[in-house]
Formats: structure tokens, C-alpha cells, sequence
């Protein structure tokens, strides 16, 4: 049977015990493998990664990165170490970053998730010809987390600290890939489509809290609000259905355009869901109801991966240009 919605296997049954330190078990032993992106089953890859999103976010950021990780390895022809749990960290904000200078790694790097949890992470660094993916054992000397750099409520079960790297000599047998690999793949924007799929499946959860806080006999204007909140999710899991199909059928090409369009959209949908849900859930939804509040806490800070105004620059520009190349001459 076809699948027809990301969110078809509807709401995961919720593990015993902490959720993150399960996804981190899990990765260990190599039970968060899925369908590589590009090669056939992108489709399965998010609907895995839209179900972690809606039973819970912060667990569900560990195991997309881990499963980020694997896929850049396996793009870069390399393996994963056994059983280490991984993480992507990237980050380059405020004029922090990682650098790689004179064979040794310096600098911070924000919003590590997993800082204290993993094993290890691949962290892009900038060196003296481009970008560099490190391999990176955590436990050797100079990784330190930085105690104290996150302090928003949502997301906090996430551990994304800042990391600082005090000089930490790197093996070139580590580095994965060519400078300039990381972005330079088409896989680098798959994989931005692919967080765009926990941020669906965080969003469902959300709705999936608000209609079971609703009372026996809702008022007109609380339906309202669920039918737009389902109508929103609903389009925003059909654009990714229909772009994980057009990655399987031409995996040579990037698709950055509707990757940007789909990341827009479920940044859009997590919007309405955290400006709608928290009123049709009402005060009692929101202060009797396990774990909703939390949930709409965590989707609002996890969202902001989407940079607003700047991605959807990005995304009108290329809408823009597309249109004066189909402008007969």
C-alpha cells in the first residue's frame, strides 16, 4: 500500500523511562538506522523521523542528528565507528564556529545537541581551503561543553550546549571528505528537508495534545481552530510526500528550491500550532493536560532552525529568478 501522509502510523506509543537517553541507547546499538536519503525510501526515512518528532522533540533531535551523521558518512564512502551515538554540529552563529588551523581544532560551536550524551559528532570546521567535516571523538582532551549556554525551557532535555575546543589535535585519517564537502553535497539540503520533517511530526504532536484536551461538546470557535490547525499540518505533510518523491526520482539534483519551500511551510505550520493550539486547548488544556505545554515549548524553540525572514529571502529570490527564466525572449 502506498504511503499517503508522513504522520500515517499516527501517534508512537510513548517508551518507558527517559526518552533521550533511550534514543541514545538505541543509536549505540544500531537501531536508529534508516533508508539512506536519494536512494529509494526517502519516504520511510521522514515518516521515522516525523513519528519521533511527534512523540518528542528533544529525543527526536538526538536521533536525527545521529541519522544526519550516518548519512554523510555513508555520502563520503566512510563508516561510522560501532557503537557510538553521533551528532552534526555546525553551527556558526554570532561569529562563533569551529576552526582547523595547523592540524588542531579552536573555537565554539553553539547549540550542540547531545554535548554530554554522545560519542562522538562530525563537526564542521572552516580551514585554510574550505570547510572540513572532523570525525570527532568526544572524550578526547580539549572537547569541553560549556555548562550554562542553554537556557531557554523548550527543548532543554536536548543537552545543546555550546562546545569549545581548546586545541584539540585532529588525525587527518578523521577528516570525512574533500573541503567544502558538507554543503557542497545535494544531501546537505535532503537533510535540511529532513529536520523540516521532525518540525511536522512536532507540530502533529502538538494537535494530537490539543484534541485530546478538548472538552466533550466544543464550541464553534475551538473547532475552527482544530480545522485549521489539521488543515495546515495536512499541506505541509503532502510537500514533503511529494518532494521526498521527486529526491528519489532524480537523486543528482539538489531540489534546493522546494527544499527551502517545504521548510518554509512546516516552519509556517509550527507557527500556527503554537499561536493556535494553546487557545484551543484553553487554560485547562494547557495546565492539566501531560505534557502539552512542554510540547509547544519545545516545537517553538526547535523551530527557529528556520531563520525567518532571511530563508524566505532566500526561497523569494529563487522564485524570482525562476520566473525570469521561464519569460519568453
Amino acid at each position: 500500500m502506498p504511503i499517503t501522509s508522513l504522520l500515517d502510523d499516527g501517534p508512537p506509543s510513548p517508551p518507558d523511562g527517559d526518552r533521550v537517553a533511550a534514543v541514545v541507547r538505541y543509536a549505540r546499538i544500531g537501531e536508529l538506522t534508516l533508508p539512506a536519503p536519494g536512494a529509494g525510501d526517502t519516504t520511510g526515512r521522514w515518516r521515522a523521523l516525523a513519528g519521533w518528532g511527534r512523540g518528542d522533540l528533544p529525543s527526536a533531535r538526538l536521533a536525527e542528528g545521529h541519522t544526519d551523521a550516518l548519512a554523510i558518512l555513508c555520502e563520503a564512502g566512510a563508516r561510522p565507528h560501532p557503537g557510538a551515538a553521533y551528532g552534526v554540529w555546525a553551527a556558526r552563529s554570532g561569529g562563533t564556529g569551529a576552526n582547523l588551523r595547523a592540524g588542531r581544532l579552536e573555537g565554539t560551536v553553539r547549540f550542540c545537541s547531545g554535548a554530554n550524551l554522545l560519542d562522538r559528532a562530525l563537526v564542521v570546521a572552516a580551514g585554510p581551503d574550505g570547510s572540513q567535516v572532523i570525525d570527532l571523538d568526544l572524550t578526547v582532551p580539549g572537547v569541553r561543553p560549556v555548562r550554562g549556554t542553554w537556557r531557554a525551557a523548550g527543548m532543554e532535555a536536548s543537552d545543546s550546549t555550546d562546545v569549545a575546543f581548546d586545541g584539540v589535535l585532529v588525525d587527518p585519517a578523521t577528516m570525512i571528505g574533500p573541503p567544502g564537502f558538507y554543503t557542497g553535497r545535494p544531501g546537505f539540503w535532503w537533510g535540511g528537508a529532513g529536520v523540516a520533517a521532525v518540525w511536522l511530526g512536532g507540530a502533529a504532536g502538538v494537535l494530537d495534545g490539543v484534541l485530546a484536551a478538548l472538552g466533550n461538546d466544543p464550541d464553534p470557535h475551538t473547532l475552527a481552530a482544530v480545522g485549521t490547525l489539521h488543515t495546515t499540518v495536512a499541506a505541509t505533510d503532502a510537500l514533503l510526500l511529494r518532494l521526498a518523491a521527486a529526491i528519489d526520482a532524480d537523486p543528482l539534483h539538489d531540489h534546493r528550491g522546494d527544499v527551502w519551500t517545504a521548510r518554509a511551510a512546516a516552519e509556517r505550520t509550527a507557527r500556527a500550532i503554537v499561536d493556535i493550539g494553546p487557545e484551543a486547548a484553553g487554560v485547562t488544556g494547557l495546565s492539566r493536560h501531560d505534557g502539552l505545554a512542554a510540547r509547544i515549548a519545545d516545537l517553538q524553540v526547535f523551530v527557529r532552525q528556520h531563520h525567518g525572514g532571511r530563508d524566505l529571502a532566500a526561497l523569494g529570490g529563487a522564485v524570482v529568478e525562476a520566473s525570469r527564466v521561464r519569460e519568453p525572449v
